[in-house]
């Protein structure tokens, strides 16, 4: 059920701009993405399996990227399946058009907490998902999902190595800081308020 996903560009630990598609249960073509983002650039040469493969595998510790499924973008915008996993995460390398590495792996309940974002729909209730960026993380807006760039009223944020907490109750997201101009060395909470709110924690 890997349905394409167009990453916008992105930010703060989990979404991008359209070019890169990813899954997990992805969502619908066309739908505005997160982190990962950019249209490929035709001069480049191609990465191998090989090497997506690699880079996928740095957006999460080692014990859980050697066991998840992997997947990357397929030339029509849809996502084809480099290797299958068998520990429930799916891991996407890093999107070779944002500024900075940006690979990351995400278990089924993120899976299905992207999916609602993507087609802006509210998340599932009762799936607390962990999503890994170890390897870091491209830039977005803390304030509005769907941001595509910097504004001057859009909070837009710079991140690096962080895990993000999605699908957990009001109540856990209410012990975090929420402001809209947050340390970002320190755990903050993105997107609160909206339906997508999610702790962003940086793990360096």
């Amino acid at each position: 059920m890997y349905k394409s996903i167009q990453f916008i560009s992105a930010g703060a630990a989990l979404l991008g701009l359209s070019g890169w598609t990813w899954a997990a249960d992805p969502p619908a073509a066309g739908a505005p993405a997160m982190h990962h983002a950019a249209t490929a650039d035709a001069a480049k040469p191609a990465p191998t399996d090989d090497e997506l493969v690699a880079s996928a595998m740095k957006a999460a510790p080692k014990r859980v990227a050697e066991s998840a499924t992997i997947v990357a973008p397929d030339p029509k915008g849809g996502m084809r399946t480099l290797r299958k996993g068998s520990n429930g995460f799916t891991c996407m390398p890093d999107n070779p058009e944002t500024p900075g590495p940006d690979p990351m792996c995400w278990d089924k309940n993120s899976g299905d907490w992207m999916d609602a974002y993507l087609n802006h729909k509210t998340p599932p209730a009762g799936k607390v998902g962990l999503m890994y960026m170890v390897a870091g993380g491209t830039d977005a807006s803390n304030t509005d999902p769907y941001a595509k760039k910097p504004s001057t009223s859009n909070h837009w944020v710079k991140t690096g190595p962080h895990i993000m907490i999605v699908g957990a109750d009001a109540g856990f997201y209410d012990t975090y800081p929420k402001g809209a101009d947050p340390d970002t060395k320190s755990p903050y909470v993105m997107w609160a308020g909206t339906p997508y709110q999610h702790l962003m924690a940086p793990i360096n």
